[in-house]
């Protein structure tokens, strides 16, 4: 949200080399940076996705395309555990907008070259239902009109599903949901209207997800942050409530909005060996979320229209390409780590650097808390957070996501304003919280929130390489430093870090 609102076996993918950039290479995490050719493979799926099987496999129970409803119908009429080979051609439902193929347990569907099972801009699904370890293979799945915040394959976000080498464009709402243990792998997630993938599971988390080796690119076509102002309703991917991730080589590029947003009780994230580039808004979000490593990403040319667009209306705050709302590393909850830390990662010429940031006013209860009856996850009770209990240990500390414990180091922000084509408020680095005032029974009232997530909240940056004209932000929007005195008391930031005024060294 806004920062003002109320608010399967391994897989050998098909990699080329990234160009044009230099990344951070270090022998281990507290080594110095040095300038290294980027090893940041780019998924390239969407160009040539990887073929499917040319002949039926031994077994399976073939799918005849001039026949409407054929994969409906053979699919109720076989067992779980089939195996069923879809051939070349363009496979069509009943023109019913609920018609939809109602997967068995363990059922797998596989595309022969040339395959495609379209929606014909009629049917809102094309595979739901309940049942798990379903698989989907080789298969271009398009044209279906799921509604806002719903997904064409995994529509009832079943668990255990892999989908692999299959492209998911142009269709209404997201291209798929997710569930428990689901993997995704070599996809092209290609132009659709709300999400390429929207990881939510009415009712309950999401555990063990695998987003791997996937072209994300073009994502949220229909404009729906235009639409409903401020809805936190886009990107190439939304996270929600998901415990356990691993986001890695994946190319998520071009998406309208936001690349990758984490919304919601999300944790132990790991998002590494991935290219974020030019999407309209910020690479990564990480919001209201715990414990995550994110490392040897190349992330450039971001957030240059949502960036500029603020900018232009006057508007203060350091947007940036990675942006941490309210998120932190938290010891309690468990995870493969206990903070934030990010690190190794190339950012290159995107609107502004990181920003850790946390709304003073957000918290449980709150009517200014936009995750709207959510709680942190060290709060079960949500109408415990409320006066007189609410001020006062342990409630105060845990009835509110804190950005605390972010450790920010060997990373390499480069930055060129001619590039991005700006003169001003691109180029900010960032930790601040605004001043609270509501609602009135808050206990965070005033400047208590800004001096603990800018001064006691462990959050640092060091031994990073700035290239460019970088300035400084802390404690609140005014506050705009330069290196020297953020490196200086009180705020101490950066240590053994090293600048240099121009970039293009």
């Amino acid at each position: 949200m806004r920062h003002w609102a109320l608010a399967a076996a391994p897989l050998a993918l098909t990699l080329l080399a990234a160009t044009g950039c230099e990344s951070t290479s270090t022998s281990d995490a507290g080594a110095k940076p040095t300038a290294a050719p980027s090893s940041t493979p780019v998924a390239r799926v969407c160009a040539k996705p990887a073929a499917g099987p040319a002949k039926a496999p031994a077994g399976a129970v073939t799918v005849d395309p001039a026949v409407v409803g054929d994969l409906v119908a053979k699919t109720k009429s076989n067992p779980p555990n089939t195996t069923f080979w879809l051939r070349p051609g363009k496979h069509r439902l009943d023109p019913d907008r609920y018609a939809q193929v109602i997967p068995k347990e363990g059922n797998r569907y596989l595309g022969a070259p040339g395959a495609v099972f379209d929606g014909g801009k009629k049917n809102q699904y094309a595979f739901g239902g309940s049942a798990r370890d379903v698989t989907i293979r080789h298969l271009t799945v398009q044209r279906f009109v799921a509604p806002p915040d719903e997904g064409v394959v995994n529509h009832d976000s079943a668990d255990g599903w892999v989908i692999e080498h299959a492209t998911i464009q142009d269709n209404s709402g997201a291209g798929l949901m997710a569930g428990a243990r689901q993997q995704v792998r070599a996809n092209c997630l290609r132009d659709n209207g709300q999400y390429g993938m929207n990881a939510y599971k009415a009712g309950g988390r999401i555990s063990g997800l695998v987003v791997e080796g996937n072209e994300i690119v073009g994502n949220n076509t229909d404009d729906w942050e235009r639409r409903r102002e401020g809805c936190g309703c886009t990107g190439g991917i939304k996270f929600w409530a998901v415990n356990g991730a691993d986001v890695r080589g994946n190319w998520v590029h071009d998406n309208r909005g936001t690349g990758l947003w984490a919304d919601t009780n999300n944790n132990d994230f790991r998002i590494e060996n991935n290219v974020l580039e030019a999407n309209d808004g910020a690479a990564l979000i990480y919001e209201t979320s715990y414990n995550a490593v994110i490392r040897n990403n190349t992330i450039r040319r971001n957030n240059w229209v949502e960036g500029r667009r603020e900018a232009e209306r006057g508007d203060n705050f350091p947007f940036a390409t990675v942006y941490l709302s309210e998120s932190g590393g938290e010891p309690r909850v468990r995870a493969r780590t206990d903070k934030i830390e990010i690190y190794r990662n190339v950012l290159e010429n995107n609107w502004s650097g990181i920003t850790l940031w946390e709304n003073a006013d957000r918290f449980c209860n709150s009517p200014a808390n936009t995750s709207s009856g959510d709680c942190t996850l060290l709060v079960r009770d949500t109408d415990r957070c409320a006066q007189p209990a609410i001020a006062k240990p342990p409630l105060y500390a845990d009835c509110r996501w804190k950005t605390q414990r972010v450790d920010i180091h060997d990373n390499r922000f480069v930055l060129d304003k001619s590039v991005v084509k700006c003169t001003e408020k691109c180029d900010r680095m960032a930790v601040l919280a605004n001043y609270g005032t509501y609602p009135d029974w808050s206990p965070y009232q005033g400047e208590k929130v800004a001096e603990a997530i800018t001064r006691r909240q462990h959050n640092r940056w060091h031994d990073n390489v700035y290239l460019g004209p970088w300035k400084f932000v802390a404690y609140d929007p005014s506050r705009v430093l330069t290196s020297g005195k953020w490196q200086g008391t009180p705020y101490q930031q950066d240590a053994g870090s090293t600048f240099r005024a121009r970039a293009g060294g």
